[in-house]
């Protein structure tokens, strides 16, 4: 008998035909994210569960006695009661190295539209204002070659977007984390610093950590008055690791001149967000891994992990956290 699991989120035909070689499953199909109310009744007769950042929670899982796994289809996890999880012995696992190179590219777009102004030029030009009499200067940004870039957090995807901007822009790169990582100083090039010091000396601060206990609200108005005026914030991470009042505050002071966010402490960003009237902003919909490639692999990697939880198998992605659950 096959294995019963809960696909909690739209999947492609090519994954919903993988796990149904290995499962019986049962998938949501109404418009949206699933309910919580709804998945928690779902869950009481499986043994695994691909969600995309549901809360998994110490009732949710009270509710699921047969449940081995809870395979999500991101990288960041900050959705899993992870103590919870100890306790009732159930795995989780998220989809890592994937989307590395995706979510780059678009840290190196949001520093490059927020330096040179791009959307806020193209508005310009689209409503009609380019004319004879503009002045050059009115259109004028900063550059991104040959400056200074900070990045706190130093994983797989810092060490990307540190690349970029070493060999790319021909950047100093600066960086802060946990721990130095010395193979990546003499690869790329990079300088280990403290965060004050980081902070004072870059034009461009790029947030790629995970939110925990210790990120959260990490730029709050003690660090934004240590950044250069002139200064880009660039967040990739997720939204409550920024104080978003500090951050309206040193915009609208001139504390630091833009930002450029994917990630917001409310989403979707209500549309009374003071940042979104700010024209030193760009705002994208938390569209970090969003390319057709890159969630489909994801979607792939999170079915595997799914599949490898339930038929007796070691998924490949657990979390650091619950990795001991492997060894019992």
């Amino acid at each position: 008998m096959k294995p019963k699991v809960y696909i909690a989120r739209p999947i492609s035909k090519q994954v919903e035909e993988y796990i149904g070689e290995h499962c019986d499953y049962k998938k949501w199909q109404g418009e949206g994210a699933i309910p919580l109310d709804v998945l928690m009744e779902e869950v009481k007769n499986v043994e695994g569960v691909l969600v995309q950042h549901a809360p998994i929670t110490n009732e949710l899982l009270d509710q699921a006695p047969h449940l081995k796994i809870v395979s999500n289809s991101a990288v960041g996890y900050d959705s899993f009661d992870l103590a919870a999880m100890k306790q009732h012995r159930v795995l989780g696992t998220h989809t890592p190295f994937v989307l590395d190179e995706t979510v780059a590219d678009l840290a190196m777009s949001l520093m490059l539209a927020t330096a040179r102004r791009v959307p806020e030029l193209n508005n310009f030009v689209k409503q009609g204002k380019w004319n004879t009499q503009t002045k050059s200067q009115e259109l004028f940004g900063i550059d991104v070659h040959h400056t200074t870039m900070g990045i706190i957090g130093m994983g797989r995807i810092g060490e990307k977007i540190a690349r970029r901007a070493r060999f790319g822009f021909e950047m100093d790169v600066l960086y802060n984390s946990r721990t130095p990582k010395p193979e990546l100083e003499e690869t790329y090039g990079i300088v280990y610093s403290e965060l004050e010091a980081l902070l004072k000396k870059s034009d461009f601060v790029v947030l790629i950590v995970p939110l925990t206990p210790e990120t959260h609200h990490l730029m709050g108005e003690k660090q934004f008055a240590q950044m250069k005026n002139t200064a880009i914030l660039i967040n990739c991470a997720r939204g409550a690791v920024v104080d978003e009042s500090a951050l309206v505050r040193a915009l609208e002071t001139g504390e630091i001149r833009g930002a450029g966010l994917d990630v917001f402490e409310q989403e979707p960003v209500l549309t009374d967000n003071p940042l979104l009237q700010m024209e030193q902003v760009v705002a994208l919909p938390h569209i970090g891994s969003a390319t057709e490639q890159t969630r489909a692999a994801m979607l792939m990697k999170a079915a595997e992990n799914l599949v490898a939880g339930v038929t007796g198998g070691v998924p490949e992605n657990v979390v650091k956290e619950l990795q001991e659950l492997l060894e019992e």
